[in-house]
């Protein structure tokens, strides 16, 4: 059974990968449009090329370094998956921004005809970055599985180095390319619209190009590798806790093992079918036929897995009692339901605190109208009363999933969130193209009618890359929770087979160790959120500082009548984003290391406990301020409030400059904080037993 299911699984993997390559052959396929669309368009591939050659380059010395440490202190295996998974990664990640870049001004010009051809180009190219995640994400697990040897548990630690590859490669990419976007987009805003008081994406100004550029590394490539990481980590963490869970029993474990890449391979035949439902002319319903693709998958994996539950037939076994199983098929099957739906509220709630069209955005605007001080106390308050609704969806989550099928229904619930991202993610990612399609056309002053088509496209950009945080927030949750689950059922087994010898591993929050490990988790997140902050206040300052210098030095510039120095501030935005990645990321992988080789595996699974949950906290509160103040902009340029120009629009920009770092580079790095820690700490256990 375990070789029927995973070979299956592997054709599902090798199949999205070969439908990305089709419907990347379709956008490329698109007419680029005028000369000067296509110059634009070169700027923006080569300024996004540029970064990420540079921040692989960076990144590739670190993966050579920690393989090298894997191999001599754990295992080679170990080490070679390590490295495999971060190249992975970085692939997705590559592949998704070599698409959109060029699918951007393939959008822009679609657009010069109709509404619908212009969402189809970008929904096929966030489509791309969303196929490649789960299909090497999938096939990566596959292939180290069967190195390894199958479903046991020695076999799947050795996995676990996948994991970590992609994590570790998620962090880099989330930090560098939030420092990147932000610096640029801070730069073009304060200097660009508040002070020149130019429009937004105007060619006069220097940081513009860099904006864009940074919408991709960041949100694009970005986005790609956090959720890549969730969806490699949460399989391999429920294959593990299945294969815990069923020792003793061979066929109850290949059962377990084998059912969470039956889902996510599923998953992918799912998401190809929902892509045929989005589809639109109307620009009212953009929304609609996003999220009417997404549904659809949702509700035929449902169906799909009811059938594949009955096939597999997977049952944690009773230790007690080998004739009647402690959780049955049936409930196993619920927790992923319950998990496949818990994803899609929570980016609807986030929608709620986030959507222009809505109270607490439109609240924030009205609040503009005395300056930008009451702006940002009401974004603030609107961000951490955002919390309470997804932190009770996911507790319910958890005491559901809990009550059908134990710890193992959790780590479930995080596989079925993240079943569908093939087009979930391709629903993501399709925001930064419309929002670079809609500056090309601004840029290449196209008709009005063409910039009206890609703001319809990035308004909806805007709302489902809302979501789409939400979503990767409470897939994080779940998935880090999972991870924890698995770093406690391993600790445990190992105790068992050291013996005597071994140091005694309790999670008693009455343990001093695990109180130090408790207050020191629950402080990393603030720590870490300050140190990317900071990274994005100080890229942000020479940027700022050379936008007016090219207003002030070159003769002509904002007349019009000269072009600005773009690839300076590409430049300089890429300088500061790889020399500030650099603390950060270095801090979440050997922080859990320090405090097990210190304090030991008790106090490190403390660690992991408070950083979980201050961390989602603080990436449900930072998301979700920054998205609101971001949309309470767009409502007062609407028209609303005085309008564009006016002394609310000024205090909004400010309110959105602040929001900038919170949404797109601390709250979503948090997200791989988490998960990376609870990774790394899974992978050198063996050391602090």
């Amino acid at each position: 059974m375990f070789y029927t299911w995973t070979i299956l699984s592997l054709v599902l993997a090798v199949a999205a990968l070969i439908y990305a390559k089709v419907l990347y052959s379709r956008i490329m396929a698109q007419d680029e449009g005028t000369d000067v669309m296509k110059k634009i368009a070169r700027q923006i591939q080569q300024g996004a090329m540029a970064f990420l050659k540079t921040e692989y380059r960076v990144l590739f010395f670190f993966v050579l370094i920690v393989a090298l440490i894997m191999g001599f202190q754990l295992n080679w295996m170990k080490a070679i998956a390590f490295v495999f998974g971060a190249f992975a990664s970085a692939l997705a990640g590559f592949i998704g921004m070599y698409t959109a870049t060029r699918a951007a001004v393939r959008t822009t010009q679609a657009a010069r005809t109709n509404l619908s051809n212009a969402l189809h180009v970008a929904f096929s190219s966030g489509t791309v970055m969303g196929l490649c995640v789960v299909g090497l994400g999938l096939l990566g697990i596959l292939v180290f599985t069967w190195v390894n040897g199958g479903a046991s548990v020695d076999a799947l630690e050795n996995v676990l180095g996948f994991s970590f590859g992609a994590s570790s490669i998620a962090l880099f990419a989330r930090v560098g390319g939030g420092i990147f976007t932000k610096a640029a987009d801070v730069g073009a805003d304060l200097v660009g619209k508040v002070e020149a008081g130019i429009p937004e994406d105007d060619p006069r100004n220097p940081a513009v190009i860099a904006d864009n550029v940074g919408d991709n590394v960041g949100d694009v490539a970005g986005m790609g590798a956090d959720l890549f990481e969730s969806y490699v980590g949460s399989i391999i963490a429920t294959m593990l806790l299945g294969a815990t869970v069923a020792i003793g029993s061979q066929a109850a474990s290949n059962a377990l093992v084998v059912y969470p890449l039956a889902l996510a391979a599923f998953g992918i035949l799912a998401s190809i079918i929902g892509t045929f439902r989005v589809k639109t002319n109307d620009e009212s319903k953009l929304g609609e036929a996003l999220f009417s693709g997404l549904f659809t998958a949702s509700i035929v994996l449902v169906a799909i897995m009811a059938l594949v539950t009955l096939l597999i037939g997977p049952e944690v076994p009773n230790p007690t009692d080998p004739n009647a199983p402690l959780y049955g098929k049936w409930s196993i099957y619920f927790s992923m339901v319950i998990g496949l739906f818990l994803g899609v509220i929570i980016g609807k709630v986030t929608e709620y605190y986030t959507s222009e069209k809505l109270k607490p955005a439109q609240e924030i605007a009205k609040q503009s109208e005395t300056g930008a001080a009451t702006n940002i106390i009401h974004g603030l308050a609107v961000g951490m009363v955002s919390t309470w609704m997804p932190t009770i969806l996911i507790a319910l989550g958890i005491w559901a999933t809990y009550h059908f099928a134990g710890i193992y229904g959790i780590s479930l619930a995080a596989v079925g969130m993240l079943s569908t991202l093939g087009i979930s993610l391709g629903v993501d990612a399709y925001g930064p193209v419309a929002d670079n399609a809609g500056g090309l056309a601004e840029m290449a002053h196209l008709e009005p009618e063409v910039r009206e088509r890609t703001d319809a496209l990035d308004a909806t950009g805007n709302t489902t890359a809302a979501i789409g945080k939400g979503f990767a927030i409470g897939s994080a949750a779940l998935t880090a929770l999972a991870l924890f689950n698995s770093y406690s059922a391993l600790a445990n087994q190992l105790v068992a087979k050291a013996g005597p010898s071994a140091q005694a591993f309790s999670l008693d929050i009455n343990s001093p160790q695990v109180m130090i490990g408790l207050f020191i988790g629950a402080m990393l997140p603030f720590l870490f959120s300050s140190m990317a902050m900071k990274a994005v206040g100080r890229a942000a300052n020479k940027m700022i500082e050379e936008v007016r210098r090219q207003f002030r030095e070159i003769k002509g510039l904002l007349d019009g009548e000269a072009e600005p120095d773009a690839a300076r501030c590409v430049e300089i935005a890429t300088k500061g984003a790889i020399r500030e990645m650099v603390a950060p990321g270095l801090l979440a992988v050997l922080t859990p290391i320090a405090i097990g080789l210190i304090f030991g595996a008790s106090a490190l699974g403390g660690l992991l406990a408070g950083a979980l949950i201050s961390g989602v906290m603080m990436a449900l509160f930072m998301a979700n301020a920054g998205g609101a103040w971001d949309n309470a902009k767009k409502f007062i340029e609407g028209g609303n409030h005085g309008g564009k120009g006016s002394e609310a629009h000024h205090a909004a920009v400010v309110g959105d400059t602040v929001g900038d770092p919170f949404k797109d580079t601390a709250g979503p790095s948090i997200n791989i904080l988490i998960k990376l820690m609870s990774i790394v700490s899974l992978v050198f256990l063996p050391l602090f037993i």
